[in-house]
């Protein structure tokens, strides 16, 4: 009764006053959600729905914190499980994912970094290095795959200004955080360059789980001509993590800062070493006719301890990726189109190994005899085209297709003769239309439609059964896409608000079900029906000349169903959705002064989440709320400071920031389903920033 009350005031609260930054722009409409300030518009997107969440939101939280970040776009859910294990998933689709990111596409700068299977890793790319998220939600993004969960692009920080910036950020806190970011960026009429380190160092709040970080991103591009320009993106990250793993309920709630007993005798951990180069050549033909065509190589380098196994792995992967785009004129208005193509193809080499933990004297994890030696060259190719016709000044239509063509081949290094497992896998040609329709009202708001089709790929383990055979019957997700909302901002552009409302259908649903503790066999299991309620508001209330409040929240009604899921004996259809909360609030309040200071505090509400198929367990919903004080000032001509202050997990709640889903008991433990959130936590930054 008392969580149903608090859920009651947080509904009314939230509809009481949201937001987090609003700014008089000259776009005549918004063609994103502006958790803060409308940014141009991006014409490989159209007129395509999107959400962005830029620099000042990442303030809302510990510059280490992705998840929460994340968590403020209504529709995306981001669990983690440690700094090193995060699961994203939007609108429900990559609930049912073991473990990791997958089912929509990732881009940094433009360039993919979604690997041949359709993984994402999101910790590859520090928080501060970044000056935007934008998020497409389902399968609207024609130019971008089309995948079903939709597509997150990754977008540097670029300064406008000419000159040249060192900026160094310091960053300590709780579990021994230590964390710094040092840019530094040159700009002149021909030439950007910004080249950043960051280093990040922490204990933890959990046993075994300790993480280090060092990295090195340069973005630079040149000005070669009126007509041309050319860019150069190195990205470079090397981590070791200790691993956790998730917990059962006994544990999890007498003691969550302990790791699993097995992984803790292992002293499981990961190492990777992710290295990402692009060149991008950009032509403008005419003042109606423009071509931007990128080259781009990836190589991870990954080694994994695990109590069942050791793991040792590296992909290579390359591609090129080309877009056309243009407008013409319509009835007296400038419409636009695009077309090009996408191609990444990788090479996935793994082994593994025993792990002889138990013999090691308890030093840990220890190599032993070889298991197994595979080889995987997958390749992806899109090709896609995008029309956009303005009908009337208000009314504008756009239409896009997406054609998919995606091959697996699988070698067997390992076995000979008839033990010998290699196969190919060649998935049939697959075409994703879609159609946005928009009209305005006036500046800044508008209603808008859009019918689309997507798609999925199998992960590797749903391509493998357990004996590492392709499954010749496991075949691609599909679905339909409707979504109908609307954008206002009113009140003289203090008042924001943004309402979806959408409905997707997944045929061919993929399950990896586990039946061993690291062996999971994927098949067709059904169809899911997803649909849903995102609501965002922002106001902005200038309490004086000096000082500004901006109240902000978001909303996500998440009702996802089974439609037909039989699993052996077991009918779930009509069950929800697995790995969902139905029910989640993100609330806060910024408060700026003109002499520098802020203080942001944020508040989430995650509702219960279905853990099993069968319904017969959730986990516990949880209220968390954090906050953070801020101050800059200029001391000197051009040399600025800033300091700043958070506290996260204020009432100290004991919760699950991830879960896994279906978990399974071994040697007669309890299933391990949790993977607990960090306590009450403090950290502190301090900032530096020196112009020339």
């Amino acid at each position: 009764m008392k969580r149903k009350f608090l859920f009651l005031i947080l509904i009314t609260s939230y509809f009481y006053g949201v937001s987090q930054e609003s700014e008089k722009d000259s776009i005549t409409y918004l063609k994103e959600v502006i958790i803060y300030n409308p940014g141009k518009i991006d014409k490989t997107l159209g007129i395509t729905e999107t959400t962005i969440i830029r620099e000042k939101a990442f303030q809302n939280h510990s510059p280490i914190d992705v998840a929460s970040s994340i968590n403020q776009i209504s529709g995306v859910y981001l669990l983690s499980g440690a700094l090193n294990t995060n699961r994203i998933t939007i609108r429900g689709v990559g609930a049912r994912t073991p473990f990791g990111t997958d089912k929509l596409r990732l881009y940094f700068q433009g360039i993919p970094v979604t690997n041949g299977t359709g993984f994402s890793t999101i910790e590859a790319f520090d928080l501060e290095n970044l000056a935007s998220i934008e998020v497409v939600k389902g399968p609207k993004a024609t130019a971008y795959g089309t995948n079903l969960g939709g597509a997150i692009l990754l977008k540097t920080k670029e300064r406008d200004s000419k000159g040249t910036l060192f900026a160094n950020n310091f960053t300590l806190g709780s579990y021994g955080l230590l964390k710094d970011n040092f840019s530094f960026d040159h700009t002149t009429d021909h030439l950007t360059l910004n080249l950043r380190y960051n280093h990040l160092d922490t204990d933890g709040y959990r046993e075994n789980n300790s993480f280090k970080r060092d990295g090195l991103l340069l973005n630079a591009s040149m000005k070669l001509s009126s007509k041309s320009s050319l860019a150069v993106l190195a990205n470079y990250i090397d981590y070791t993590a200790q691993i956790p793993s998730s917990l059962g309920i006994t544990d999890f709630t007498e003691n969550p800062r302990q790791a699993a007993f097995t992984w803790n005798q292992a002293q499981g951990f990961e190492t990777n070493k992710y290295s990402l180069l692009g060149l991008s050549y950009t032509l403008k033909f005419s003042p109606k006719l423009e071509n931007t065509t990128s080259l781009f190589y990836t190589y991870l380098d990954h080694y994994e301890a695990r109590p069942f196994n050791i793991l040792d792995e590296f992909t290579n992967g390359y591609g090129f990726r080309t877009q056309f785009n243009g407008n013409f004129r319509y009835n007296d208005r400038t419409g636009f189109y695009l077309f090009g193509g996408e191609l990444y193809k990788d090479e996935y080499n793994w082994k593994t190994f025993e792990n002889l933990y138990r013999d090691n004297n308890g030093n840990g994890s220890l190599q032993g005899d070889q298991l197994s030696e595979n080889k995987e060259y997958r390749r992806q190719f899109n090709a896609f085209a995008t029309v956009s016709i303005p009908f009337t000044n208000r009314f504008n239509m756009q239409l896009g297709v997406n054609v998919n063509k995606t091959v697996y081949d699988f070698r067997d290094l390992f076995n000979t003769g008839d033990t010998n497992k290699s196969a190919r896998r060649n998935f049939d040609l697959i075409v994703m239309p879609g159609m946005d329709l928009i009209y305005r009202f006036w500046k800044g708001s508008q209603v808008y439609a859009n019918i689309s089709r997507g798609f999925s790929n199998p992960g590797l383990e749903e391509t493998l059964t357990p004996e590492g055979v392709i499954n010749p019957e496991i075949t691609q997700e599909k679905g339909m896409n409707y979504e109908i909302g609307t954008k206002m901002l009113l009140a003289n552009n203090k008042l924001w608000l943004s309402l979806a409302l959408f409905r997707m259908h997944i045929d061919d649903l993929l399950v990896a079900q586990r039946v061993g503790e690291d062996q999971f066999i994927g098949k067709n299991a059904g169809s899911t029906r997803h649909q849903g309620l995102e609501l965002d508001l922002n106001y902005t209330i200038d309490l004086s000349s000096k000082l500004q409040m901006t109240p902000f929240a978001s909303y996500t009604l998440s009702d996802h169903k089974f439609v037909d899921f039989v699993d052996g004996n077991n009918d779930y259809s009509g069950n929800p959705l697995t790995g969902v909360p139905k029910n989640r609030i993100n609330l806060g309040l910024r408060i700026n002064h003109t002499k520098g200071f802020y203080w942001n505090t944020t508040y989430q509400y995650v509702d219960a989440i279905p853990l099993t198929d069968a319904n017969s367990l959730s986990s516990e919903p949880y209220n968390l709320l954090n906050t953070r004080l801020g101050y800059k000032k200029e001391l000197v001509t051009n040399l600025q400071i800033s300091l700043d202050l958070g506290i996260n997990n204020i009432f100290n709640v004991n919760y699950a920031q991830s879960v896994l889903i279906n978990a399974l008991s071994f040697g007669g433990s309890e299933p391990r389903y949790y993977y607990p959130g960090n306590d009450r936590n403090f950290y502190a930054s301090l900032g530096l920033n020196y112009q020339l």
